[in-house]
């Protein structure tokens, strides 16, 4: 595992791969904007500077949305009209980035060059490379047509959802209309009609899944079913003979080492009857589900697992029958068994997605997953690939990705081909900007895994934002102690290698201190509720609890910001937020507080 480094904006590499991790509050998009300032002038020494100084055509800047784009871009914008204004002398400023930026052009000529190219660049951000990823993938495809394969004359449709509900419509119809009675029955038992069909292709299409089998429906379900069958079958011979040896294995038990068994769990009346469920399955024709529903208690109680559970405390070691390990290997491939449902939803997936594909070939229309598939599929042609690759990095040779814990595998794919991650190619830069603990768009197919990718691929050139501009010194503590108490903080480690480390920062932000009738606020209190309630219950008693602690913080007279200079500020409502992980819970805690007589946005 390598160690990050304290990123400090001057003295930042502008060559090569590098991994900047930006927690909330350490000043992210300050830092972007004051690397853009010395792309812009080329500034740096040998291994630090740019290949050349750039213009804002040049540094391909990339955000998720199209409003974090235009503020991304005014911030930038802003950054270098006041760095113009300071090399011109028009401005004076304390920033101590500007200042050491200053110090490198001692000479008034270059000065005023500098603050000639700052000034132009400034002008020139309506045109900058400033995206989000399918705009970009947009562009370039149209741009480099012939390399990508693309079409010139192709529309592109924002929202797909007319062409999926078309195809799923064709596919009802294609397969279902020639069915038998019984199997369109068998069919509506995955979707009850077009609507939950709809439904089921939008979820899966959003997820890689495997190929599906060849054939209609009707062979898919017919070759499934008769696999499950004949799987089934194998499993059921010798269990009538198994759950004999296993019973007499428990009567035996039983009456030697009574005192170490648990009556309560196992007794040979019970195990006599949950095993004479499990001979008659095994001679009938009856499927797995039938087993696990008429075994009730028993079907977990004969693996060694279960077996164990049932000795008390403190019994001697007891050795078990392989007809134990047996059903547990029995229950293990009963939960395996092929799912004609699962075939045919694969199968519907596939089909359906072609033909969206063919809906959109011949209306001349393409969507935003596909600009990247096929941007991906350009990149990885063996010899327009290479070439299409070079381009974009003479287009581009600096990109800075923000937000980069939110970039799906295949959008990952797609820059490290062009910019070639591991390689620490010192004519471009790659620069991928992002907190891992902030990924919230696992929904369009962001996924952890490209993070820890790229974590790999730029080993040793990893960077850390150590400082909270935002937070009180007391919270910054808190949480670093919070998430430094567990060895795996994430949940990734694996022996001595721990991938994702948590990153703690220091503080240099807010300085007030909420105050209540009883003293100073901790940072941090943790409430545990130790009552088994339901989950409906819960939810109820902790919005009721945590309405009850904003409206006694409201009504109290001494709640305040009680800040060492500026004086102290009384609490508001404003002032307070509440995190819930869905929208459920958000109604739950709006509604407590309404019953209060406090009123809330969400």
């Amino acid at each position: 595992m390598s160690t990050a480094h304290a990123l400090k904006a001057h003295t930042f590499p502008l060559r090569g791969s590098h991994l900047i991790e930006a927690s909330a509050g350490t000043g992210k998009t300050w830092t972007i904007a004051a690397l853009y300032v010395r792309l812009v002038l080329g500034h740096g020494s040998d291994g630090t500077a740019p290949v050349r100084p750039m213009l804002p055509q040049d540094v391909l800047v990339m955000t998720f949305t199209r409003a974090a784009t235009r503020e991304l871009s005014d911030r930038i914008r802003a950054r270098l009209t006041e760095a113009a204004q300071v090399f011109r002398g028009i401005a004076k400023s304390d920033d101590t980035f500007l200042k050491g930026l200053l110090d490198a052009f001692p000479d008034d000529a270059e000065r005023e060059k500098a603050a000639y190219r700052l000034a132009q660049a400034a002008q020139a951000m309506d045109d900058a490379a400033v995206y989000t990823i399918d705009a970009w993938c947009q562009r370039m495809l149209r741009e480099h047509a012939f390399d990508s394969g693309s079409l010139f004359e192709e529309k592109l449709v924002g929202d797909e959802a007319a062409l999926l509900l078309e195809a799923v419509q064709d596919y009802w119809r294609q397969q279902l209309y020639p069915m038998s009675t019984a199997l369109v029955a068998q069919v509506q038992g995955v979707w009850r009609d077009v609507p939950a069909l709809e439904k089921d292709m939008k979820a899966l299409m959003a997820v890689p899944l495997p190929e599906a089998r060849p054939g209609t429906l009707a062979q898919v379900l017919g070759a499934a079913q008769a696999e499950r069958e004949a799987q089934l079958q194998t499993l059921k011979q010798g269990w009538d003979e198994k759950a004999d040896k296993l019973l007499g294995w428990i009567e035996a038990q039983l009456e030697t080492d009574k005192q170490g068994w648990d009556g309560r769990k196992l007794s040979y009346k019970n195990g006599a009857a949950w095993l004479g469920v499990l001979k008659a399955w095994a001679q009938s024709s009856a499927d797995a589900q039938a087993l696990q529903d008429d075994m009730k208690t028993g079907w977990s109680r004969f693996t060694p697992e279960g077996l164990l559970a049932c000795r008390k405390p403190g019994a001697a070691p007891v050795e078990l029958p392989p007809e134990s390990q047996a059903y547990a290997q029995l229950q293990a491939h009963l939960l395996a068994l092929p799912e004609p449902a699962q075939a045919a939803r694969l199968h519907a997936r596939q089909q359906v997605m072609q033909r969206m594909a063919e809906l959109k070939r011949r209306g001349g229309l393409f969507g935003f997953a596909d600009m990247l598939q096929r941007l991906d599929v350009a990149l990885a042609d063996p010899e327009a690939g290479e070439r299409l690759a070079a381009r974009l990095r003479e287009q581009f040779p600096v990109a800075l990705i923000d937000e980069f814990q939110d970039t799906s595998p295949l959008q990952f794919r797609i820059f490290d081909r062009i910019y070639r991650t591991a390689t620490n190619d010192p004519d471009t830069a790659l620069l991928l900007i992002g907190d891992p603990k902030q990924s919230i768009y696992g929904f369009r197919g962001a996924d952890i895994q490209s993070y820890l990718a790229a974590r790999r691929a730029t080993e040793g050139r990893h960077h850390v934002l150590g400082t909270n501009h935002r937070s009180t010194q007391a919270l910054v503590d808190v949480v670093n102690r919070w998430f430094s108490i567990p060895q795996d903080a994430f949940g990734y480690r694996s022996g001595d290698e721990d991938p994702l480390p948590f990153q703690p920062v220091a503080a240099k932000g807010r300085h007030e201190v909420l105050h209540s009738s009883s003293g100073p606020v901790k940072a941090l209190t943790v409430v545990h509720d130790a009552t088994l309630r339901s989950q409906r219950d819960a939810r109820a008693h902790l919005s009721a609890l945590c309405a009850e602690q904003i409206v006694a913080w409201l009504g109290d007279p001494q709640a305040r910001f009680a800040h060492p200079v500026e004086g102290d500020t009384p609490l508001q409502p404003k002032d307070i937020a509440v995190l819930v992980r869905t929208g459920a819970e958000a109604a739950a805690v709006r509604e407590a507080l309404r019953v209060r007589g406090v009123a809330s946005v969400y």
